[in-house]
């Protein structure tokens, strides 16, 4: 087989960015072909727009049912970009017309463009003011620093974000703890959960998040559909005007076969979510073995283990099964992609949002104690439902190569491919 220097044949490539987008599931595929025969709109009151809208209203009450909401919660969007923008501006712009002091807005530099950006936006256009709250050398949000700047101007504050799992370095975060402060200080939380449906347990209701952003493609449905929850008790104002589908909150034909292979996927998805969470978590702990024994590549972000005693902790309890970032000192993050995409492997240098972009990390530049030259110089494999040990054993290969020497008495990574003929 070749090595993890030599180019490998067309066709035959080890796909290491599933948080960018997975693998489309079968069932999803299915589900889409079915109901994208069905004639008529599901806003239509003749037979064909009824037998139209109750596919719809199954497929949005299996997305309730995966992620612990009530139907009526479901606006399906295009993806998690509009519904981060939507949540953001909609809350906003609600919590301002109830009250026009409300200008605030709390959340941690490391979380994703589609919320950052909407945020910068309301702050150039429309007097927002984004607080932001420093996160630790994990990318953990500060919660002492979280209910101190709610504290410090609930009356004024219109609402806060904190994403569920960080797309970049795989971060889990606490977000109902965070809801729960947030609430006691009468400010509604969104957060982004793009990353964490299907990855780790996410249950609407239980989080106390009032609203919560998925996407379809980071689970198995085609890409072009997410969906907003938006709790039955919070006001939004539409970014959108149209015919009022959606709650009124989502203006425009909804399709129908979209919905349902998001349905099909999520539900998929959620089913599998704990013993590939094991599974996962395993092939990713052997990919950070070798890391760690490596000098010249460092890990980015949490183990998943207890902080003070060091014990193992359940995978996903604080960094997302699949997910392995990494900062290489001296090596651009673009150079680094370059030479895992030569030798087979799909990897990425940061959130795909931005690909094509060359700029630093703002996860990493968020992290305390890191530099922009190791925001420049990163590396993120994720690991999916189709990832296989020997894609682990490439990897490993791959990342030896740009860093032969191990570390002074580091041990062999457990697992690890010993020479060419057992890697792929």
């Amino acid at each position: 087989m070749p090595s993890a220097a030599t180019p490998r044949p067309l066709g035959e490539r080890v796909h290491l960015d599933h948080a960018a987008t997975t693998v489309v599931r079968p069932s999803a595929l299915a589900a889409l072909a079915e109901a994208a025969a069905l004639p008529g709109n599901p806003a239509s009151l003749h037979a064909s727009g009824r037998r139209a809208k109750l596919a719809l209203e199954q497929a949005r009450e299996a997305v309730a049912a995966a992620l612990g909401a009530h139907p009526s919660e479901v606006v399906l969007t295009s993806g998690g970009t509009e519904a981060d923008n939507l949540a953001v501006q909609g809350l906003f712009r609600a919590r301002r017309a109830a009250d026009p002091q409300r200008r605030r807005i709390v959340l941690t530099g490391a979380e994703h463009h589609a919320v950052l950006d909407a945020v910068d936006w309301l702050a150039a256009h429309e007097g927002a003011e984004p607080v932001i709250v420093p996160v630790d050398a994990d990318g953990v949000v500060d919660l002492a620093a979280w209910d101190s700047a709610l504290a410090a101007a609930s009356e004024r504050t219109a609402l806060a974000a904190l994403m569920w799992a960080n797309n970049e370095i795989g971060t889990v975060q606490p977000v109902a703890e965070a809801a729960r402060i947030a609430a006691a200080h009468g400010v509604p939380l969104h957060t982004d959960a793009v990353q964490a449906v299907g990855a780790v347990p996410v249950d609407f209701a239980a989080s106390g998040a009032a609203t919560l952003a998925v996407s379809g493609h980071k689970a198995g449905a085609p890409v072009g559909v997410g969906a907003l929850l938006v709790r039955r008790d919070v006001a939004l104002t539409p970014v959108v005007h149209g015919g009022g589908q959606e709650r009124r909150l989502r203006s425009g034909t909804v399709s129908v076969a979209l919905a349902a292979a998001l349905a099909a996927a999520l539900t998929e998805a959620v089913a599998e979510q704990p013993a590939e969470a094991v599974r996962l978590g395993a092939l990713r702990d052997r990919v950070i073995d070798a890391v760690e024994a490596l000098e010249t590549v460092a890990l980015t972000g949490p183990r998943d283990a207890d902080p003070a005693t060091g014990e193992p902790l359940p995978p996903g309890t604080r960094r997302l099964p699949g997910n392995v970032h990494v900062t290489v000192p001296g090596r651009t993050a673009d150079a680094l992609l370059f030479t895992f995409d030569t030798a087979g492997l799909d990897t990425s240098s940061g959130s795909a949002c931005t690909a094509g972009v060359a700029e630093p990390s703002h996860v990493v530049a968020a992290l305390p104690g890191r530099t922009e030259a190791d925001a420049r110089a990163t590396q993120r494999f994720t690991l999916g439902r189709t990832s296989t040990p020997a894609d682990v054993d490439a990897l490993i290969t791959a990342l030896r190569a740009l860093a032969p020497a191990p570390r002074r008495g580091a041990p062999t990574p457990k697992g690890a491919p010993t020479t060419k003929e057992e890697s792929r």
